[in-house]
């Protein structure tokens, strides 16, 4: 991997960052995602569920919602997903289903990542379409997140 995908991966990483900060100010799991084409934001989301009333709004199916509106299109070709905490199954069918070219996220999840962790949807060969995948991009700091995030609930 080049000099420019490690810096474009990180400036992006940070971005979702800050949408997991303010994720966790709302009260909700610290996760931010960012949908990036050429090199240009396309959407971006935080976890919403708790606000939204709703069980899928995690911050990957708000940024693609917000992606497909703004582009007129569900299918989001050539695009990259920038999201803090590995997804969930429900995410990664939404990447797939949209045709995401790839994933990067931060810290793995051990119990119900979705791109290696647990099980590989992003690859499984039974799909149409598989993504990319590069995991552990400022990883120690969307962990951090979630452990303050949490240890501040119990």
């Amino acid at each position: 991997m080049g000099q420019g995908r490690v810096f474009e991966d990180v400036r992006w990483m940070e971005r979702a960052l800050a949408l997991a900060r303010e994720a966790a100010v709302a009260g909700e799991v610290p996760v931010g995602a960012v949908l990036v084409r050429d090199g240009a934001l396309v959407a971006e989301g935080r976890n919403r569920p708790i606000a939204d009333h709703d069980p899928t709004a995690h911050a990957e199916i708000v940024a693609l919602r917000a992606a497909g509106r703004r582009l007129a299109n569900y299918r989001l070709p050539g695009t990259t997903l920038y999201v803090t905490l590995e997804p969930c199954t429900m995410c990664i069918g939404a990447l797939v289903h949209a045709r995401v070219q790839r994933l990067v996220f931060g810290a793995p999840d051990p119990r119900t990542g979705a791109a290696g962790s647990v099980i590989d949807l992003a690859r499984a060969p039974f799909h149409n379409h598989r993504l990319a995948v590069t995991g552990g991009v400022l990883a120690e700091a969307s962990a951090e997140l979630l452990r303050d995030f949490f240890r501040r609930r119990r």
